[in-house]
């Protein structure tokens, strides 16, 4: 018998596919049986399934805040895209064009504190500086000096001005002071990462574009530049109907002499950005300081603010965001509600974007499927 017709051992006769990984294959060597899937794995993987959830749970509660701060900055980004595309439009390079846009949100900024601090500072002091009076003119009350020498009712309120509230508005105002300079960061980490977001959108962009397969990239995409215009035409649109709501309050109140009002004004304007409720804060808090200074010039301020809001709600409100958000007004109610039931005035205002958006996605890829099946 020949070499050539010289059975084959058994490690020789299996195929390379029967053969298995070899060495070089597999340098770490092979695998071994699979674990047995009994009860015992079965129970151990959900359990550290459960605990992963609750530990991711955990994780965005106590970052819900910085959650919350990057999506309003991406959300006021989006909205001042369309100013910076307009300038860009114009001829400006889009740094140019990013830089006039964010130097204007800054001015806005000084401007509103500028206008409020100084008034609130002012009637602060003044009170501050009336209470003494006011006191002494209580003290020399004939009622109230017979109810002193029978009760000792000035001496009851000065132990405790000295001892419990003196400690209590002095931890007051550094916690006040916590907070305001909380607010400041806030404000300042905030527009730091609206310019990042502003100055990178188009990267981000094409970026998340890349994850979704290759078919239907060209759709997603005309889908997101519709959902990204009808949020800047919305954050626009909003911002407009405010400062018509301001402008109109400053030159009523100017014309009614009521204080402070340009201040004023410029709580109208901000309140008016929060939908449904936001003008009839203003409205009150307005209305109120007023009837501080007058009777009459506090009714005329009701009077307007009723009047203003009338068409403001069926005149100015509807040509404004006709062209924006298209979404029926019932929605619109209802998404505020849930977005101020959620994460209050910020869900609020991101609500009515966000439900144009969801509308627009079951209108141009929920519905079609549904007609096709």
């Amino acid at each position: 018998m020949s070499a050539e017709t010289e059975p084959r051992t058994a490690e020789e006769a299996k195929s390379p596919q029967e053969a298995g990984p070899s060495e070089e294959a597999a340098p770490y060597g092979l695998p071994g049986k699979p674990l047995a899937r009994g009860p015992f794995l079965f129970g151990l993987v959900g359990g550290l399934g459960v605990l992963t959830a609750i530990a991711l749970a955990q994780m965005i509660e106590k970052s819900l805040s910085t959650i919350i701060l990057i999506v309003v900055a991406m959300f006021l980004a989006v909205g001042l895209n369309p100013a910076v595309e307009a300038l860009q439009r114009r001829g400006l390079a889009r740094r140019l064009a990013i830089s006039i846009v964010f130097t204007g949100v800054i001015v806005a900024f000084t401007l509103f504190g500028l206008a409020v601090v100084p008034p609130v500072s002012q009637q602060l002091s003044e009170f501050i500086a009336a209470v003494p009076g006011y006191i002494t003119d209580l003290s020399n009350h004939p009622t109230v000096r017979q109810i002193e020498a029978e009760y000792h009712v000035l001496a009851q309120v000065r132990q405790f001005v000295t001892s419990t509230l003196g400690p209590a508005l002095a931890s007051g105002i550094m916690g006040a002071g916590l907070v305001v300079l909380n607010g400041v960061f806030t404000t300042v980490t905030l527009l730091v990462l609206m310019l990042y977001f502003l100055g990178s959108l188009h990267t981000i962009k094409e970026y998340l574009l890349k994850l979704v397969p290759a078919s239907r990239r060209s759709r997603t995409s005309a889908i997101t530049e519709q959902i990204l215009t009808g949020i800047g035409g919305y954050v626009a649109g909003n911002v407009l109907i405010s400062v018509i709501a301001g402008v109109l309050t400053w030159i009523f109140l100017s014309i009614a002499g009521v204080q402070y009002a340009l201040a004023l004004a410029l709580v109208v304007a901000l309140t008016d950005l929060i939908p449904l409720v936001g003008a009839t804060i203003g409205a009150v808090l307005v209305t109120g300081v007023a009837l501080l200074q007058s009777l009459p010039a506090g009714i005329a301020c009701a009077i307007f603010f009723v009047v203003y809001q009338q068409v403001e709600n069926y005149f100015i409100y509807p040509r404004v965001m006709k062209r924006s958000v298209d979404v029926t007004p019932a929605v619109t109610v209802i998404a505020a509600l849930f977005g101020g039931a959620l994460l209050g005035i910020v869900g609020a205002l991101l609500a009515i974007p966000v439900a144009a958006a969801i509308a627009l996605i079951i209108r141009e890829i929920v519905l079609p499927r549904q007609a096709r099946s």
